[in-house]
């Protein structure tokens, strides 16, 4: 049985740009690193909770990265306790202004932030009327 998500990886045209977005603005921890055989980076795994990470794949110049829209990935959401103060936090940290905090269609409060490289980010807090609540 499914007991939660494991991961979410992107490939990474800058690995330090990113590094400072998720480390940096969104406040995750770098939990460790991989290497190939031959000692070259091959991951970089970020930390979101005991369980739960983000896989970082630098690329190299002639590499090609999946293509921005179209069938695939589409985003990835982090669950937040206070999406208020976890925003205040993220602007704190450097991190401009990039959407407004609004209410979805599940009852939910959400915030919409892009990596370097891109990939759709949602920030939500499920609230206690939400559908993700009551279901």
């Amino acid at each position: 049985m499914i007991a939660g998500l494991g991961h979410v990886a992107f490939r990474t045209a800058d690995l330090e740009r990113s590094l400072g977005f998720y480390c940096g603005q969104l406040g995750l921890t770098e939990a460790f690193r991989m290497h190939n055989d031959d000692g070259k980076l091959w991951i970089v795994y970020l930390r979101i909770s005991d369980s739960d990470f983000i896989e970082l794949f630098p690329i190299d110049e002639g590499d090609q990265a999946a293509p921005p829209q179209g069938v695939g990935y589409a985003h990835t959401c982090l669950r937040v306790d206070d999406l208020e103060a976890t925003v205040r936090e993220m602007e704190a940290r450097g991190h401009e202004p990039s959407d407004t905090i609004r209410k979805g269609r599940s009852g939910c409060v959400q915030y919409w932030v892009t990596d370097p490289d891109g990939n759709r980010i949602e920030l939500m807090q499920v609230l206690p009327d939400s559908l993700q609540a009551t279901s």
